[in-house]
C-alpha cells in the first residue's frame, strides 16, 4: 500500500488526554471526542489500514504560541488513527519523526504514513 496522509484536528495533550476516577484512569471527555472527531474523518475518508512496520511523519501546526512538548499530543493522536482504522496497533511505527509548524487557528496536524520497506532499515 502507499503512503497516506490525513489532515486532523490538534489533538489534546496527554495531560489532558486521561481522568482519573477513583482509583481508575480513563479517556476524558476532550479525549473521546478527539478519537470520535479523527475516527468520523477518516471513515468519510475510506481509510484502510497498512499493515507491516510503519514509517510516521506528523507535522504540528499549534493553535498558539504557547510552550507545549510535542511528545504530549502522540499518544491521543494515534490512539485515534488506531481506531480510524489508519493502522492496525500503534507497535507498528518503526520510525517516527515529528515536527513543529508554524500557527494556525484552532491547530492542526498533517499525518503521513508509510510502510517501511521490507527487508531495509526504514527511511
Amino acid at each position: 500500500m502507499a503512503e497516506v496522509t490525513y489532515e486532523l484536528p490538534y489533538p489534546p495533550s496527554v495531560n489532558h488526554y486521561w481522568r482519573r476516577v477513583g482509583r481508575r484512569m480513563l479517556i476524558s471527555r476532550s479525549g473521546r471526542n478527539y478519537r470520535k472527531a479523527v475516527v468520523m474523518l477518516l471513515t468519510a475518508m475510506r481509510a484502510q489500514p497498512i499493515r507491516g512496520e510503519l514509517v510516521v511523519r506528523v507535522k504540528v501546526f499549534p493553535p498558539d504560541g504557547r510552550r507545549r512538548d510535542l511528545d504530549n499530543l502522540q499518544k491521543a493522536l494515534f490512539d485515534a488513527l488506531e481506531h480510524g482504522n489508519a493502522f492496525g496497533d500503534d507497535s507498528q511505527i518503526a520510525k517516527l519523526e515529528v515536527e513543529r509548524a508554524s500557527i494556525v487557528p484552532d491547530g492542526k496536524v498533517i499525518v503521513e504514513i508509510a510502510p517501511a520497506c521490507a527487508g531495509k532499515e526504514p527511511i
